[in-house]
């Protein structure tokens, strides 16, 4: 049948969970089995078996019927995060070896001088530097040297380098010595990958650019590896269908071009949530203000959608910003704290609770999971409160040691703070709220922005445990958790489409604008789009163009859209405009009076999939009827509370405080007497927070 050969799934790896969505007919279906750290893919081919079993068929079967598999990992990201990338040279200007030691950014704290400096992502060691030089006009000053260039080569073979990043001065403006050495690099070193840096990130910012080109080559051997592993895999089990990756850029990539430039996919986890996040904050309540939140096992993201704009940054960090290191590529503006269901909850030598930023991931994981674990963690204090069911944990794939849970939190926070089990599990989830909240507050009273005002969009596995609580503390006005939220990345990348970003380095300052120079860059911009759209298989391509823009001597940029695809003489005076019109709304000023300054000019293609764009909707299936347990309600301690799944809540009923919703993946924790719950169009409960807000 035509609707059994149109499955669409998309898996995401997360800490804890492998989570995977599966859409028939514009309608989805949710799985959850445990993330296996040392063999991901067998942790993929598990949930998929969950589903196939679901159906009744092999797995074979199921995945012959798979028309697009779309896939997010945090595998890049951890190796960067962990050291475990591939042994990489770099490639720099003679004079200029110390750009990812000189860097961005600084420490968070100014007067903390305990943080040692961060060292260099290559070190000095496997610095070599190329006897060459390009002006900024794009002039040759000084000749690459081919003899010195191969005697490098010997050093590199002698070291035993497993990647090349090169990032020569100014290739971004004349990139012909770089693409010499590419040359080069491929004939005295085959099977080794490199990354030049012109072709990767054309930035004028030279760390930024020397950093995104140093880790897209570190990451080529493991990512490949990765990749082709589990591309053989998939189809070994019997898959046929398309296979795409999840991108930072919020948008998905064939799996080729992902192996290509394995930096694409570092953050493609957290750039899903938002997608789904946007979509149905408006198909349930209309609203185009939007705060994401993503609970996982491990981390809190959370994204602030204006005007129905998802926002992007080139400055995101892998790992803590400042000290870590910058991808320097457009990727989905997140803000994450360790504040997940397996953060671990402890007491400092001061007597100060804490909950995180360390996790119990997935193994040994909790220690109500019974699995080798023995720390307090988040999911623990649940447990102890009454809010999670041990019996049918994650679809009753899972059962829950409440014992555990109770010695746990009674041992590692009960016992040092002088608090009873409830007392001490009440304020492991308050602190974890805290943390959420000033999260929250960081990406919105920073910009302006009333928390308030906005519609928050609780996902994540573990979002239902603080959702109302956060949404309480913040006034806001209403609270969505899809259905699917507790997969809402893996959602998210069902309603994506396949996305590129290109970008050309000219600068220009209003004040005297050389229009066939800056058009000439556009018309390039536009060509690699068309490029793209014409070999991606898809329909409805969209094109954007951006600058990065400026006033003269800011050390940051904006970015602002273009109204048109060429400039005439009277459109730079109308991206004067525009451009003070986005920094009065961002950073609250403007200076009218001031030219402008483009730093680079950016294309976003977009080319539709089947589905993509579309809100999916979801009616999760859960057999068990209403029921009560006895569970902890502020104001009046352990009470006997209400207990609704999902799936019996008709549309329309209004369903009052205090209860626990549970889905078949997550419990939406209710404890209070004002808010008042009830289904959207799309299957999402929506909570209302009346006098509690």
């Amino acid at each position: 049948m035509a609707s059994e050969a149109s499955l669409r799934v998309s898996v995401d790896i997360g800490g804890t969970f492998t989570d995977l969505v599966v859409e028939r007919e514009a309608c989805l279906r949710l799985f959850k089995s445990p993330t296996v750290p040392d063999d991901p893919v067998l942790g993929i081919l598990n949930v998929l078996g969950m589903a196939a079993a679901a159906d009744g068929v092999s797995l074979e079967a199921f995945l012959g019927r798979v028309g697009s598999f779309a896939h997010a990992t945090t595998r890049g990201l951890n190796a960067v995060l962990t050291g475990t990338t591939a042994r990489t040279a770099l490639l720099t200007t003679a004079g200029h070896p110390d750009v990812l030691l000189l860097r961005e950014g600084g420490r968070r704290d100014p007067f903390d001088f305990t943080p040692p400096f961060p060292e260099p992502y290559v070190p000095r060691s496997l610095t070599f530097e190329v006897v060459e030089r390009v002006s900024a006009t794009g002039a040759v000053l000084r000749p690459l040297d081919m003899a010195a260039l191969e005697r490098t080569c010997g050093l590199l073979i002698e070291a035993e380098v497993e990647a090349v990043a090169v990032c020569l001065l100014w290739a971004t403006v004349n990139p012909a010595h770089e693409q010499a050495v590419g040359e080069v690099l491929r004939r005295r070193l085959p099977g080794v990958p490199h990354t030049l840096s012109h072709a990767l990130n054309p930035s004028l910012r030279e760390y930024r650019r020397a950093s995104s080109t140093a880790i897209d080559a570190s990451l080529k051997p493991l990512m490949s590896a990765y990749f082709d592993g589990l591309t053989a895999r998939l189809r070994a089990a019997g898959l046929t269908g398309r296979i795409l990756m999840v991108t930072s850029a919020g948008g998905v990539a064939d799996v080729d071009d992902a192996i290509a430039m394995p930096i694409l996919t570092i953050n493609s986890g957290p750039s899903m949530a938002p997608v789904a996040g946007r979509a149905y904050a408006f198909t349930d309540l209309g609203a185009d203000e939007v705060i994401v939140a993503d609970a996982g096992g491990t981390t809190y993201d959370v994204t602030l959608v204006r005007k129905g704009e998802i926002p992007s940054t080139r400055s995101a960090w892998v790992g803590a910003e400042g000290t870590g290191h910058m991808t320097g590529l457009a990727s989905i503006d997140v803000k994450s704290v360790g504040a997940g269901g397996g953060s671990i909850a402890w007491v400092d030598s001061g007597g100060l609770l804490h909950v995180g930023p360390r996790s119990a991931g997935s193994v040994p994981g909790p220690a109500c999971y019974g699995r080798g674990g023995t720390a307090a963690t988040v999911t623990d204090a649940a447990l102890v409160l009454g809010y999670l069911d041990p019996d049918s944990f994650s679809n009753g794939s899972m059962t829950l040691d409440p014992a555990a849970a109770l010695a746990a939190v009674t041992r590692d926070v009960g016992g040092p703070l002088g608090l009873d089990p409830v007392g001490a599990a009440q304020a492991i989830l308050e602190l974890t709220t805290e943390q959420m909240v000033r999260a929250i507050e960081e990406i919105t009273l920073q910009q302006g922005i009333d928390p308030g005002r906005a519609v928050l969009v609780g996902g994540g596995g573990a979002a239902g445990l603080n959702a109302v609580a956060v949404a309480a503390r913040l006034g806001s006005r209403s609270l969505v958790v899809p259905a699917v939220g507790a997969a809402l990345a893996a959602a998210g990348a069902l309603m994506s489409d396949l996305t590129a970003v290109y970008s050309a380095t000219v600068p220009a300052v209003t004040s005297s604008f050389d229009i066939g120079k800056v058009n000439l860059a556009l018309a390039g911009l536009l060509g690699r789009c068309r490029e793209f759209v014409a070999r991606m298989p898809g329909s409805g391509a969209s094109i954007t163009l951006y600058a990065e823009a400026r006033y003269p001597q800011q050390i940051w940029e904006l970015e602002v859209p273009l109204r048109v695809r060429a400039f005439e003489p009277g459109d730079v005076e109308e991206f004067e405009t525009d451009f003070h019109a986005m920094h009065r709304q961002i950073l609250g000023i403007s200076d009218e009076a001031s030219p402008v300054e483009v730093v680079s000019w950016d294309a976003r293609v977009r080319v539709a999939l089947p589905g993509s764009g579309a809100t999916l909707t979801a009616r999760l299936a859960d057999p068990r009827p209403p029921s009560v347990r006895r569970a902890f309600v502020a104001g009046h301690g352990m009470a006997e509370v209400p207990v609704r799944p999902l799936a019996t809540i008709a549309p329309g009923e209004r369903v009052p405080g205090p209860v626990l919703i549970e889905s078949p993946f997550t419990t939406v924790v209710i404890a209070d007497t004002t808010s008042t719950a009830e289904l959207g169009p799309s299957g999402s409960l929506i909570i209302n927070g009346g006098d509690a807000a």
